[in-house]
């Protein structure tokens, strides 16, 4: 056990645990109960309380309560249980989760969308290896299908920037009505208490919550798991006392049967109300996205054997209190805490939705860092937040936002039955989403029977369109609030990655002969100046136009020339040994290099000066491992030595960095739709973003920033 913590770290650092002992695995299911269950451990708060909050509370007999319980029960197995742990758990791209993760395996397999400076050599990597080159007839026909029609891959890019921005609604609702609906239990024993003080009660408490984010989880998260372990206990303990004191016949509940009752007796408001149900599985997305921080299998053996039963005890016992108290039916949860145990389970039912609230905050600066990435966020600055645990970050700019939003929605809704509607529908759509992938994933990448495929799709698929349909019916009861947070989520993530695409386009285009900037030296008096000038592109082939508005304003360059390409592949992490790329350009007496320096989506570039001494060393391995004439193998040997010496003099001189500082704009034929978007849209959006400067960090004494307009 004492191994713990830095097989932690490993599973956080790397991609997965492959082999562990059975005490390490116990140990990370432990510690998954604070990161991942967070959430998922808080539903019941609300699930009952959101589910009779419609037309459903004027029908609160034994029947309908336990036809929502047998709901509950048979959604949490067949969703939660089934499918994501039995199967959407074993589709990870080299031990990362998520929504990203499913989208970057069909890249890779089927080339949906190959990022625009992809390179064959990306494909060699060890992270990027993609099974067996056999192809079924199903899965060529589905490739075969995205490559005839170039627009199905942006249909699939929109639709996974949906379901991402679905997330990311997520994470502004699941604070919002943890915290609420944990605070307002303070109501029974202050009946007098105003409904405003317990907006402000919930309101501090989440600008608590985001003001410590700067300070990082790593620092709290060790209580994380102590305190969900508690509450999951608590709740547990008092759902197997309510059921053995109020009503032990709702073990009954447990027959799918009493799902076909509660549908025919209610019919059309017993639909409506499974918007509600679907919110005690709110957080099974969060065990799939955070599957790169600890192994599957410790994922797995936390959800099977404690989370699982758990969760199902309090709600069957939630049950049986309200089958004899139907008038506490919107304050069933506290409601049904034995007395003397009210005010513990009350303290810790809030630190477990400060918990909840976290970890669904820090998978947001996840994804957000996936999307930059990718080219479908604008720039922002990512900060680490543990030396030690890799994957820990903090994004000052989505973190004050959220708690904007949070607030807003607190303060605006004051209701968690209208937060429960609009839960519901986020929850439904990122669920819909996820299954639609894994379809793809099992027609593509595991190459799946079709009748596997059809059975898969069509069970889950049908379920989760039930819900999704009870949840689209209470769009205008605060359903609407996911909608337009994903729509402005998306609308902002697909301009941008637009507007860089066709800045790529420009680069490409517009390349400059390096021959010609070199022949050109003696008429512009051309000189070299010590140092080693690294000059930044998105180019991984050419001379990017910036370099040559560079030279021919100030003709004069570094002695060593580095045009360095930074840009991520679709893989989730690049090992260190893989991460440079290094070429010549030109001739060897003119001394200039090409890096190519590859990232994962789920890597983070670290320190600029480590960086640096990383860069230049790769390029001294370079020179010395550079094959020459065998026939002149001493003068080679003599020859790459002194050039060795003149790129470590150069270092010592002092290295600058020369960045682009583009502007794109729409050309005069382009249609209205393009100019608004690139022209005001793309334009706000760049220059209001972090610049590329502090995104790799780059120090601003060294810096040299060209400015360029781009017609797009």
């Amino acid at each position: 056990m004492n191994q713990s913590p830095s097989l932690i770290e490993q599973g956080i650092s790397q991609q997965h645990l492959k082999t562990v002992s059975c005490a390490n695995v116990l140990t990370l299911a432990y510690q998954s109960l604070g990161v991942i269950y967070g959430d998922l451990s808080t539903s019941p708060l609300y699930v009952y309380k959101t589910t009779f909050s419609g037309k459903l509370s004027l029908h609160e007999n034994d029947e309908e309560i336990f036809g929502v319980f047998s709901f509950i029960f048979w959604t949490f197995t067949l969703i939660a249980l089934f499918k994501y742990v039995f199967v959407v758990l074993s589709a990870d791209d080299n031990g990362e989760g998520g929504t990203f993760a499913l989208y970057s395996l069909l890249c890779r397999y089927a080339k949906l969308r190959i990022l625009p400076n992809h390179q064959e050599m990306d494909e060699k990597l060890s992270t990027y290896a993609m099974g067996s080159p056999g192809e079924t007839r199903q899965s060529a026909a589905v490739k075969s299908f995205f490559e005839k029609h170039p627009k199905s891959q942006k249909c699939l890019l929109l639709f996974v920037l949906l379901g991402t921005c679905m997330a990311i609604g997520d994470s502004v609702l699941t604070p919002t009505i943890s915290v609420l609906s944990a605070v307002s239990g303070v109501k029974l024993k202050i009946p007098n208490l105003h409904e405003n003080y317990v907006v402000i009660i919930a309101c501090i408490i989440l600008v608590a919550i985001f003001s410590v984010q700067r300070y990082g989880t790593h620092r709290v998260a060790f209580i994380f798991a102590p305190i969900s372990t508690a509450w999951l206990l608590s709740i547990s303990s008092i759902g197997v006392y309510n059921t053995i004191k109020w009503n032990p016949r709702i073990v009954s509940a447990l027959s799918p049967v009493y799902m076909y009752k509660f549908l025919r007796s209610t019919g059309v408001e017993g639909w409506v109300s499974l918007g509600g149900v679907v919110l005690s599985i709110t957080g099974v997305e969060t065990m799939f996205a955070d599957l790169g921080h600890f192994s599957s299998l410790s994922i797995k053996v936390a959800f099977s054997f404690f989370v699982y039963p758990c969760l199902i005890l309090a709600y069957m016992g939630e049950a049986a209190f309200l089958s004899k108290h139907h008038e506490d039916i919107q304050q069933s949860f506290y409601k049904a805490i034995p007395e003397p145990v009210f005010w513990p389970v009350f303290i810790v039912a809030t630190f477990a939705a400060v918990v909840g609230s976290q970890a669904v905050i820090s998978a947001t600066f996840s994804i957000i860092s996936q999307c930059c990435a990718l080219d479908c966020f604008p720039r922002v600055k990512v900060i680490h937040t543990s030396s030690k645990i890799h994957g820990q970050i903090y994004i000052p700019e989505v973190n004050w936002m959220l708690m904007c939003l949070c607030l807003a929605v607190t303060i605006g809704l004051r209701d968690t039955n209208m937060m429960g509607h609009a839960y519901g529908l986020a929850v439904t759509s990122v669920m819909l989403v996820t299954t639609c992938l894994m379809t793809l994933v099992m027609t593509i990448v595991w190459k799946q029977r079709i009748i596997t495929v059809l059975a898969f799709v069509v069970f889950f698929g049908s379920i989760e369109l039930l819900y999704f349909s009870s949840c689209v019916y209470k769009v205008p009861e605060g359903g609407w609030i996911p909608i337009l947070l994903s729509l402005t989520f998306m609308a902002v993530m697909y301009i941008w990655n637009y507007g860089t695409t066709k800045k790529h386009e420009f680069d490409v285009e517009n390349k400059v002969s390096m021959d010609r900037i070199v022949s050109l030296g003696p008429s512009i008096g051309m000189v070299r100046v010590p140092g080693i000038g690294l000059v930044y592109s998105n180019l991984v082939t050419g001379v990017p136009a910036v370099f040559g508005h560079f030279v021919t304003n100030l003709p004069a360059f570094h002695k060593i020339l580095v045009f360095v390409c930074v840009k991520s592949v679709q893989v989730p992490y690049v090992g260190e040994e893989e991460r440079f790329v290094i070429s010549r350009v030109g001739p060897k007496e003119y001394g200039m290099f090409r890096s190519v320096v590859r990232y994962g989506y789920r890597d983070v570039p670290r320190d600029m000066y480590d960086f640096e001494s990383r860069l230049v060393s790769a390029i001294v391995e370079f020179v010395e491992t550079e094959p020459g004439l065998e026939e002149e193998e001493m003068s080679n040997v003599r020859r790459k030595k002194e050039e060795c010496m003149e790129i470590m003099e150069a270092k010592e001189a002092g290295v600058a960095y020369i960045l682009g500082h583009s502007y794109a704009k729409a050309k005069q034929s382009s249609s209205v739709l393009k100019k608004l978007a690139v022209n005001v849209v793309f334009a706000f959006m760049s220059t209001n973003c972090r610049g590329t400067d502090v995104v790799l960090n780059v120090p601003h004494t060294s810096l040299l920033e060209v400015g360029m307009v781009y017609y797009v």
